[in-house]
């Protein structure tokens, strides 16, 4: 028996048996073999980031390779962070937060891009936050790449816990910087900042 959990553009996620199973879905305006090529590469690409992660983060284990264009894992039974984050005293953002800058990091040092850094990518469980979703996630060395990374996280704090978004930014750069050796990725920060007030 499976229980749809979401159902989005690119995937939906069902819950079966204690596990998460993400499947790609088909795209019919595209030509059939280019489509399952495309999914097929991008399936395997988030397996690969996944594999990474969890020895990094915490991140959900893949429980085998895809099926297929399937990715089966544990099942992360906490609550999703962009709907429980304002929920929390201040102090316990905050420490959450610093805790997201650690991760993210760490993250970068390996050269892991996330490219969907949101609260809702992320799960709060027992005191650890869980990144999920890596289907936006690709390998870089690039300084701009880690730079826009955390641009996004920024706007996410910024659209959806507008209350404290501030604070709660600045309490991540403190844990990001604290575990990253890389100091242009922030100069890099505010270059990318910038351009996205001039586009605006």
């Amino acid at each position: 028996m499976m229980k749809i959990l979401q159902q989005g553009a690119e995937a939906i996620i069902y819950l079966k048996e204690g596990n998460i199973i993400k499947d790609r879905i088909k795209k019919s305006y595209r030509n059939k073999e280019l489509d399952e090529k495309i999914r097929k590469q991008r399936t395997k690409s988030e397996f690969n980031l996944l594999e990474k992660s969890h020895k990094i983060i915490n991140s959900p284990k893949p429980n085998f390779p895809p099926e297929k264009n399937k990715i089966e894992m544990p099942f992360i039974d906490g609550k999703k962070l962009s709907e429980h984050l304002d929920n929390l005293s201040l102090k316990e953002q905050k420490l959450i937060c610093k805790k997201i800058g650690k991760n993210t990091a760490k993250l970068h040092e390996k050269n892991i891009i996330h490219g969907d850094l949101t609260t809702s990518n992320m799960i709060l469980k027992d005191n650890k936050i869980f990144f999920i979703d890596f289907g936006l996630g690709f390998i870089s060395n690039k300084i701009e790449d880690n730079a826009v990374d955390i641009h996004l996280f920024k706007e996410a704090l910024e659209a959806k816990h507008f209350k404290n978004w501030e604070i709660l930014f600045h309490e991540f750069l403190i844990g990001y910087q604290k575990y990253s050796k890389n100091k242009k990725v922030l100069e890099q920060l505010k270059k990318v900042e910038l351009r996205g007030r001039y586009r605006h």
